[in-house]
């Protein structure tokens, strides 16, 4: 009996696009897994970033501390010891003493009024006198190195018997609302330093600025801004040879303006650093006791040999206390 011949199947010939499709599906969901990558979730991102800085911001809520390695426990005896003595021991209470009430002084022993009339007296109005050189040499020197400066109005230097002011204005010195220096105004501070470190008077640097107000994490207010602005002149004084014991900074904020903050003139002019050269060498106080009586009594001594003076119609003596304008 004969086989029934098998009938032979059809090739396939689309076959392939079972792989093709495969590799498209696989393809599009690459392509899809990217653009979920690349695309953020602005929502769900600031909300971890919340999370996470209330997170390390926030304050322990442990009131254990946590201990780290083994406890080093004291020997008994000296525990004993230290329950034994206090640390801390009690004064014994006393009672105040009154002492006896005294009458007024004799006049004999009080110190005759005219006691700087004689050698002594001599002495101090030498001592006022050489303090008074040193202020007029040092203004004279500011003057001469600061001269194109000085006339452009942008620089001032002014006189007196206990001080000298050198006004600079911040429009030279620093950037609107920053305490670091210009470029160009390492030049005009170093010509000052090379002058001031020669000489032992005392300096203070004052900073004040406008009426504008600025809140910045560097500078909360005008305060911060002024005292920063005093303290990079005295670091770059410092760094120019003039000892730091000489100096003072010191913040005025914008509390002692010199003209009107209305205009921007007047904001231009507040905004400024002043110098001031004390005739003492005590940076704590404008000058001492003594400095003051001597530099007044030189002072009368001068406006009485002026010409055109008027007896008794002497001006008062300085007190020795500056008043900023």
């Amino acid at each position: 009996m004969a086989r029934k011949q098998r009938q032979e199947e059809h090739e396939n010939l689309e076959r392939w696009l079972v792989s093709y499709a495969d590799f498209v599906t696989l393809l599009f969901a690459f392509f899809v897994v990217m653009y979920s990558i690349s695309s953020i979730n602005e929502g769900k991102y600031r909300v971890l970033s919340d999370a996470l800085v209330a997170a390390f911001r926030s304050t322990p809520r442990s009131m254990e501390p946590i201990q780290v390695g083994r406890i080093a426990k004291a020997p008994v005896n000296a525990r004993n010891q230290m329950l034994s003595r206090p640390a801390v021991l009690s004064a014994p209470m006393t009672t105040p003493v009154m002492l006896p009430s005294t009458g007024p002084v004799p006049s004999s022993v009080r110190r005759p009024a005219s006691a700087g009339a004689g050698p002594r007296g001599q002495g101090s109005a030498g001592k006022a006198g050489h303090r008074a050189a040193v202020l007029e040499k040092i203004a004279a020197d500011l003057e001469r190195s600061l001269e194109p400066l000085v006339k452009e109005g942008l620089i001032k230097v002014r006189r007196h018997e206990l001080w000298i002011e050198v006004e600079i204005r911040t429009k030279i010195l620093f950037p609107s609302g920053s305490a670091v220096l210009a470029s160009a105004a390492a030049p005009v501070l170093d010509r000052i330093a090379g002058i001031l470190k020669s000489f032992p008077n005392a300096i203070h640097v004052e900073g004040f600025t406008d009426n504008v107000p600025i809140h910045t994490l560097a500078y909360p207010s005008n305060w911060e801004l002024s005292a920063a602005r005093a303290a990079s002149v005295v670091h770059l004084f410092m760094k120019d040879g003039v000892a730091p014991h000489r100096m003072a900074a010191i913040g005025y904020g914008e509390y002692r303006p010199v003209a009107s903050n209305a205009t921007a003139e007047g904001r231009s002019r507040n905004r400024r650093v002043v110098l001031v050269v004390l005739a003492g060498t005590n940076t704590r106080t404008l000058l001492d006791a003594a400095a003051v009586k001597e530099l007044a009594d030189a002072a009368r001594t001068r406006r009485s040999h002026a010409p055109g003076h008027r007896t008794g119609s002497g001006a008062p003596a300085p007190s020795g206390a500056r008043h900023s304008p």
